[in-house]
């Protein structure tokens, strides 16, 4: 049957956001912070112990202050904050304001990258006529992400789990993204990089394709590879 919508995750299957070092560094120098380099490199291993970064590593350990809220965090815009704000102040940073600054850093369109053949795909898959939606356990809006990237004209609808109170694996999440884009489960395929939050997407009849979460160098190809747009060679990418 063919493809009439296609579902993206965001983080890890159409972009991924900087390393520790580069997202500590740029907030760094923006507030113009200097620090020894055995401070700084001592930092950014901490923090990323901490999970401190959203979309980056995970952390080693949550603290049990923040369970509760860690297990729901993508719900809610202010709990998102908290809990990794929260997060990086398990590591002593010598700039009390550094760790909202953090925060508001992992949110602009700077930290992140769109992986080498996103934009490729998508346009592809606009041209065709097919639907296309994102669909995200997020806490804020990543909209000027897309925007600020040149991608938002490929998307006909963002379905954000903090807009709705609902995380992914949730079949519900899954449903309005569907609806928003309006084909039936049955034809669409919802493609992720996580196999269980992603995989929700197959209790409503949608079939789901698994892209690796790596680095974008690592990565040049991983969407064009999944068959979504079979007809486009990769000098059309």
């Amino acid at each position: 049957m063919p493809i009439k919508g296609v579902l993206f995750d965001f983080s890890g299957t159409l972009f991924r956001i900087e390393p520790v070092r580069s997202w500590l560094g740029a907030v760094l120098a923006e507030r113009e912070v200097t620090v020894a380099d055995a401070d700084f490199e001592r930092y950014v291993k901490e923090l990323t112990a901490a999970g401190a970064l959203p979309g980056g590593p995970p952390p080693e350990h949550v603290p049990d202050r923040f369970a509760e809220a860690w297990a729901t965090r993508d719900e809610n815009a202010e709990r998102h904050r908290e809990v990794y704000t929260g997060l990086a102040r398990q590591v002593a940073l010598p700039d009390p304001g550094l760790y909202d600054a953090l925060y508001d850093r992992h949110r602009s369109p700077a930290a992140w990258h769109p992986y080498p053949d996103a934009a490729g795909v998508l346009a592809a898959l606009h041209a065709s006529g097919v639907r296309i939606g994102v669909v995200s356990n997020i806490g804020w809006d990543l909209r000027p992400i897309f925007r600020a990237h040149g991608l938002d004209g490929f998307v006909d609808a963002y379905v954000l789990s903090y807009e709705h109170g609902i995380q992914k694996p949730d079949p519900r999440l899954f449903h309005i993204a569907c609806t928003c884009v309006g084909q039936d489960p049955a034809d669409v395929v919802m493609v992720g990089d996580e196999r269980r939050a992603d995989g929700g997407a197959a209790a409503l009849g949608c079939e789901v394709r698994f892209v690796d979460h790596l680095p974008v160098e690592e990565r040049p190809d991983g969407l064009r590879a999944l068959g979504l747009v079979p007809r486009c060679g990769r000098g059309d990418m």
